[in-house]
């Protein structure tokens, strides 16, 4: 098992409840975000416990630590954030697979987003609140009016969404966040409110990509988690979603979880609240609200014990 040290991003859009709320420690002015498991170039994990303590996650696992569900994918197949949005992200679109490797070299991105946290009339931006054609699209980032045909949806602490690529979405200010995703760091942006970067510059557009990529339609998804919650009496389970790229459970646990990681695929745990334990047959590593541990594939039987919440994803 390994816990990792998160990589933090300083996105002019961020706050500091990544510092305040998770305990966070860093030397930014800003912590828009903290990559929690990534093999990512653009940052990747090292290890903080055992005899590969300050390695690059990258370095230490195998296709046989991954499972057998990741050899479909040539790249380790995801990466988990948390997001702190100060203030709005740019509205925005990915591309999926076919297009980015074509274009970007990397895979696509389908992601989806669990709400921690939010500020009472925090929204955000899902889809379009009618089906518009490619053309209309683009005469309307042309001619400014691109919000007024977007989805805005107000939203609350456990609400959940799935942005399948090529669905344009935007989150808003005053949303702390977790955010489960392909590989993958390619975003193309519609609009920006026509903010200056941290070079003193606006930030560029990629309006000829979006067009292509975006569907540009109603989102036919709910705002929910796609399971109930289900009561094991020591600790609950809900299905966030699963889908051919991974599956994703937030558990709450008032004293212990018995779970398996079996030869298909390795687990990730995100602690989002408490602190306790997680415990394998050889191991223990002490966890707290924004740690992140890496079970390899075939470790077997392994405990989450304490008074903790906890998402769980697998591939």
């Amino acid at each position: 098992m390994f816990l990792l040290s998160p990589v933090f991003k300083d996105y002019i859009w961020g706050g500091n409840r990544l510092k305040t709320d998770f305990g966070f420690e860093n030397d930014l002015e800003k912590t828009a975000e903290a990559w929690v498991l990534s093999c990512h170039k653009d940052g990747e994990n090292r290890i903080l416990n055992g005899e590969n303590k300050g390695k690059k996650l990258s370095e230490v696992i195998t296709r046989e630590m991954l499972g057998t569900n990741s050899e479909k994918f040539d790249f380790f197949p995801i990466l988990i954030k948390l997001i702190d949005a100060k203030n709005n992200l740019s509205l925005q679109v990915h591309p999926d697979n076919e297009y980015a490797l074509k274009n970007e070299h990397e895979f696509g991105k389908t992601e989806c987003w669990y709400i921690l946290d939010c500020d009472e009339n925090a929204q955000l931006i899902y889809g379009f609140k009618k089906d518009i054609s490619k053309e209309e699209f683009r005469e309307s980032i042309e001619n400014g009016t691109v919000l007024e045909n977007v989805n805005f949806v107000k939203v609350k602490k456990g609400d959940f969404f799935f942005i399948d690529s090529g669905t344009l979405h935007a989150i808003g200010k005053g949303i702390l966040l977790a955010e489960i995703q392909q590989n993958s760091n390619t975003t193309y942006r519609v609009f920006d409110y026509n903010r200056l970067g941290n070079d003193g510059k606006p930030r560029p557009l990629h309006i000829d990509k979006a067009v292509d990529v975006t569907n540009c339609i109603k989102p036919s998804r709910s705002c929910s988690p796609e399971g109930e919650k289900e009561d094991f009496g020591s600790y609950s389970k809900t299905l966030l979603t699963k889908c051919p790229l991974f599956e994703v459970n937030v558990y709450e646990s008032k004293d212990k979880v018995s779970l398996f990681a079996d030869k298909s695929s390795f687990v990730s745990l995100l602690f989002i609240d408490g602190e306790g334990k997680v415990e394998s047959e050889n191991e223990v590593l002490s966890v707290k609200k924004g740690s992140s541990v890496f079970i390899p594939a075939s470790t077997g039987e392994f405990a989450v014990k304490g008074n903790v919440k906890f998402i769980k994803t697998t591939v």
